[in-house]
């Protein structure tokens, strides 16, 4: 756990969310700014800072990471109509927290490109 992290301290349970999946690996919750009406995070519970700093090491977590979302958002009454993951990694692409996070976005009509 990287102490200043917020999604570490989200899995640690010292900050709230509202929690749609946990394993001892993955844990996936509800974004609390949602750009779509599906907008859920999953995370590995292992800290990694952004998808590139996976080693050979975080292969099957990183596969699980997959495996889960495609569950979660099955659950979520998405895979029928679709819906888009999003991993941003690095300022210019995007990413506010440095802890992995893959996003789901659902329950829409999502335009291309994206904003």
């Amino acid at each position: 756990m990287a102490t200043d992290c917020l999604f570490c301290k989200i899995i640690a349970g010292e900050i709230p969310s509202t929690e749609v999946y946990s394993d001892d690996d993955v844990y996936a919750f509800r974004d609390i700014n949602p750009a779509a009406p599906t907008h859920l995070l999953v995370i590995p519970k292992k800290h990694l800072t952004d998808v590139k700093s996976a080693t050979a090491d975080d292969e099957a977590l990183m596969g699980k990471l997959l495996l889960r979302a495609n569950e979660i958002a099955a659950a979520q009454g998405l895979a029928d109509e679709g819906f888009r993951y999003i991993i941003n990694t690095g300022s210019n692409g995007g990413q506010t927290v440095f802890h992995l996070h893959l996003h789901i976005l659902g329950g829409r009509q999502l335009g291309w490109p994206p904003g």
